[in-house]
């Protein structure tokens, strides 16, 4: 029954063009915090993969979604952001390396168009950054494939992120765990 409702979830998770953020925050039942690894402008050589130069400039952002109250790492998000196609708030949001870039979009109540262009499960060898470089997940003691997913955001006809998300693969198993405390914890009080 577990293996059924752990593929079932990361199923609904992989595939959904909802914001991941909200999904994340109800499964784990706790609020996701963003920390910023890294984050830096890229030249027109580097940003040519992925589309024709827009006249503005082209900024990586990777970081990982972790639990405020538990600190357990949930996903880890390498993003490709084209500053002239992200609208202003946003864009200043993002380099400021305060929020996630899902918690940004809701606060600002701005409308995307999420689509889907990958996903599936990688081993920790297999893991990739958007430039096809080797990237070292951010998952402790990672020995199941890890599910990500990979899509583009668009603020208008042209996308302005290109997003890859690497989610954890205890991600399911931590929360069951952590349900079992917290009732054990409520059992001894009565």
């Amino acid at each position: 029954m577990f293996d059924y409702l752990h593929g079932l979830l990361f199923d609904i998770l992989l595939t959904t063009d909802g914001r991941t953020t909200d999904m994340l925050e109800t499964l784990m039942d706790d609020k996701m915090t963003v920390k910023v690894i890294r984050q830096e402008q890229l030249d027109d050589r580097e940003a040519a993969p992925f589309g024709q130069p827009s006249g503005g400039p082209y900024y990586v952002r990777e970081s990982v979604l972790i639990g405020e109250k538990s600190g357990f790492v949930v996903s880890h998000n390498i993003a490709l952001v084209c500053s002239p196609h992200v609208p202003l708030p946003l864009f200043e949001a993002i380099s400021s390396k305060q929020e996630g870039i899902g918690k940004t979009i809701s606060a600002l109540g701005l409308q995307t168009l999420r689509k889907l262009t990958e996903y599936g499960w990688k081993s920790a060898d297999e893991a990739v950054d958007l430039f096809d470089r080797p990237l070292a997940l951010q998952f402790p003691r990672m020995k199941d494939k890890a599910p990500y997913k990979k899509y583009t955001m668009s603020f208008g006809p042209v996308p302005g992120i290109l997003l890859l998300e690497y989610f954890n693969p205890g991600i399911v198993m931590h929360r069951v765990q952590r349900t079992i405390v917290d009732n054990q914890k409520k059992d001894d009080l009565t």
